[in-house]
């Protein structure tokens, strides 16, 4: 194959006329599809090549929680980690690496996924995505830095249950799924008040139907709290449950200030939407 034709691999453009309602062919839909996963797959490799050679560093911000909890059990607690196997080794710094290839490249890949989605979206629907995609990132980062400021206090606990006269040895691809799932639990779920204002926005939930039944998800936080956190210890249960209840208060002051908003654009002949015909 010709360079023209690699190029040509990853070329979004239509190669068919665009109505002028922004539809496209099945063909270029697929065409297009074609090269953002092509793109996406580029991206990954060079990022996992490059953290190649940052092993060492990932290392150590993983194994970070870990020390963190040996120091703080001294002696009473004898425990180590130790890698599986003949292959472990090599199949710790693929893993590693790619894990952090796919969180390093995500705002790419996401841009990928959203420019796909954008053109059969109406523009009200662009102007909220817009909005929920510069707010999730940073939101759910911030639920992994509080997933891995907390870590090490889970470990902690889960290692102090190891009796008196046993060590303790922790697996590290083990370790290494027991925090990823930490992390990502506590990031999808700074996610969730989000999503509730975005149900408002779409005109689903109400901010007075959420007060109505906040005692509930009050209720239903600490449950899914308990049953989300992979550590079973109480610290890692709040550390989750309380940031996810100001969270859902803040959505909830937002959703009754929507709601008002709304409510005033209803009153005279300001009822429709910008883009919903009148009966008239």
């Amino acid at each position: 194959m010709s360079v023209t034709g690699v190029l040509g691999l990853f070329s979004a453009r239509p190669q068919h006329d665009v109505g002028a309602d922004g539809r496209m062919a099945l063909s270029d839909h697929l065409r297009e599809l074609r090269a953002r996963i092509l793109r996406c797959i580029v991206f990954l490799v060079v990022a996992f090549s490059v953290m190649l050679f940052f092993y060492d560093e990932l290392l150590d911000i993983v194994l970070q929680p870990y020390n963190d909890a040996q120091q703080a059990l001294g002696a009473t607690t004898q425990t180590s980690a130790y890698v599986k196997g003949a292959t472990g080794p090599l199949m710790l710094q693929l893993k590693l690496c790619g894990v952090a290839a796919l969180v390093i490249s995500s705002p790419f890949w996401l841009y990928q996924i959203w420019a796909f989605i954008m053109p059969g979206l109406h523009p009200n629907e662009k102007k909220w995505t817009r909005l929920f995609s510069a707010i999730a990132g940073p939101l759910f980062f911030v639920g992994v830095a509080t997933g891995y400021y907390v870590l090490p206090k889970g470990l902690e606990v889960l290692i102090g249950f190891t009796p008196d006269g046993l060590a303790n040895l922790v697996e590290f691809g083990e370790y290494f799924s027991f925090l990823t799932r930490m992390l990502l639990v506590f990031g999808i779920a700074f996610e969730i008040p989000l999503f509730v204002i975005m149900l408002n926005l779409a005109g689903i939930v109400s901010g007075k139907a959420l007060g109505r039944y906040r005692a509930w998800i009050i209720l239903g936080t600490f449950v899914f709290a308990a049953v989300a956190t992979p550590s079973t210890d109480p610290f890692s249960m709040i550390m989750l449950a309380l940031p996810m209840l100001v969270l859902f208060l803040v959505a909830e002051v937002i959703a009754r200030w929507v709601d008002r908003i709304r409510g005033r654009r209803q009153t005279g002949t300001d009822q429709w939407d910008d883009d919903q015909l009148s009966p008239i």
